[in-house]
């Protein structure tokens, strides 16, 4: 499968779809009950180290980076899209967000608190995946926590050329295990302390992994 383009695909095709993505998923946390606990986990991890920011990469039109904020975070988000970002700022304008990408990320070295990738790699080809794991593990704090968010799947790809609303759109799908997605973290540094699979009898289920960056320990009071 040819992703040698990928990145100016995926950033061109939210471009497109801004408003539309933006409409249909801004209520989505609501029907998802197990996203939001794993949110309020984080939350919690994030306050029992100590606070500190929290960089939600690849946040879309701001919704999830929103919800951290009202779970008390200090939460600012970041996305390829630079029309993502505009609705972001539109939506929830008392937030940071920043134009920037996972594979660069603009971010001083142990900077944040935590990092979330909530369903944002999904774009992201195999041969990119450690570059952009060693990017959280060196923007992370020691002991900070890493929560990803993927479509699971048996390391399966597709090619998206519409959506949210029939818009369209040229970005590769990726469904990866969550095995897979566990060695990944392994090998760029982390300690993998949790996993969770979301619908598993869904045709695309999703799953969640907690990990943490070398230097600490989870101390959730």
């Amino acid at each position: 499968m040819d992703t040698d383009n990928w990145l100016e695909d995926t950033r061109t095709s939210y471009d497109t779809v801004a408003d539309s993505y933006a409409a249909q998923l801004r209520e989505a946390l609501g029907e998802r009950p197990y996203l939001r606990a794993a949110l309020a986990l984080l939350a919690d991890l994030v306050r029992s180290a100590g606070g500190g920011p929290v960089a939600d990469v690849g946040c879309g039109p701001g919704h999830v980076t929103a919800h951290l904020h009202e779970l008390g975070l200090d939460a600012f988000g970041i996305d390829l899209s630079p029309a993502m970002i505009d609705v972001a700022r539109r939506d929830h304008p008392r937030l940071r967000f920043e134009v920037g990408s996972m594979t660069e990320l603009d971010l001083p070295d142990a900077s944040v608190a935590a990092v979330l990738a909530f369903w944002s790699l999904i774009h992201v080809p195999d041969d990119e995946i450690p570059a952009v794991l060693g990017h959280f593990r060196r923007v992370l704090r020691p002991g900070g926590t890493l929560l990803v968010g993927f479509h699971a799947g048996d390391d399966e790809s597709s090619l998206k050329t519409q959506g949210y609303g029939g818009h369209p759109m040229r970005v590769h799908v990726h469904r990866r295990r969550p095995d897979r997605m566990a060695a990944w973290l392994r090998d760029a540094g982390f300690a993998v302390e949790a996993q969770l699979l979301i619908d598993p009898g869904e045709r695309v289920p999703g799953a969640i992994l907690f990990a943490r960056s070398p230097g600490g320990s989870a101390r959730v009071t």
